[in-house]
């Protein structure tokens, strides 16, 4: 089943959040829906060189917030904020209501999926090499912390007659396991010779915390590891502790007894 389904879908309410948050009478359902794709798509041409991930939207009461995650906020931002005030007024007027936009920077590019597509699909449009675009992108996912990556494109390779797919693999990227969180992502590359479709999946480690654990993430020092069993490793410290030192003091007790038997003699 992992194989088959996109594997974002498969792991909401498990361990990915929804795009858009946001309730709606039967009525104004489809109109909300048009919207949030008109504000995406307007988003994500209009903010290209910015190096956009994704798109969070809410809708309080009579108002709308988006929630932009990018690898650039200053392109957002603009000189003394004025360009995020210009975006503000064309949401608003594409929303028909007072929009609210807040900026997410993303540390890590190089682990989120759909900056690593829109990288390589780049590339290929310049003509680069599709094995050297691909290595590239898994060397850096992995350098930059990735548990697992794979990577596969898909048309007329390097100018071919013949349309064929090719993937590259590192790591682990297990589809199946559903506390694992992977990020998916696909892109085209439209070249001289026709469309090329790029699909990345990052495994980025494991959420055992399930949506609890996504929408507060306790501080990695409060986080313990633990045992296959479930039961955490701290239990045993002090049973280890105080088996070293009855150890410790067996040893000496015996050798006191063998000095006084010695001194007896």
């Amino acid at each position: 089943m992992g194989q088959k389904v996109h594997p974002i879908g498969i792991r909401l309410g498990v361990v990915k959040r929804h795009n858009a948050n946001w309730y709606a009478n039967p009525k104004n359902y489809a109109e909300y829906l048009l919207k949030d794709l008109q504000v995406r798509d307007f988003l994500y041409k209009k903010l290209k060189s910015a190096m956009v991930s994704k798109i969070l939207i809410e809708r309080p009461t009579g108002a709308a917030k988006v929630i932009i995650s990018t690898a650039r906020p200053g392109i957002v931002i603009g000189k003394k904020g004025e360009d995020i005030e210009k975006l503000q007024r064309e949401l608003t007027q594409i929303m028909g209501v007072p929009a609210q936009v807040s900026i997410n920077e993303i540390d890590k590019p190089d682990l989120d999926a759909r900056l690593v597509a829109e990288s390589i699909a780049s590339q290929l449009e310049k003509r680069v090499m599709f094995r050297r675009a691909m290595k590239r992108a898994v060397q850096n996912s992995m350098r930059a912390g990735a548990k697992g990556i794979k990577v596969e494109v898909s048309g007329r390779l390097g100018g071919a007659e013949i349309a064929r797919t090719e993937w590259y693999r590192e790591g682990r990227v297990p589809l199946h396991t559903l506390r694992a969180d992977i990020d998916y992502s696909t892109m085209r590359a439209e070249t001289t010779y026709g469309t090329i479709g790029v699909k990345v999946w990052i495994f980025r480690g494991e959420i055992l915390g399930g949506m609890r654990q996504v929408l507060n993430p306790a501080p990695a020092e409060e986080r313990q590891p633990k045992r296959r069993g479930g039961r955490d490793d701290r239990r045993n410290e002090g049973r280890n502790d105080g088996e070293n030192r009855r150890g410790r003091g067996e040893g000496r007790g015996r050798g006191e007894g063998r000095a006084a038997a010695d001194k007896g003699e």
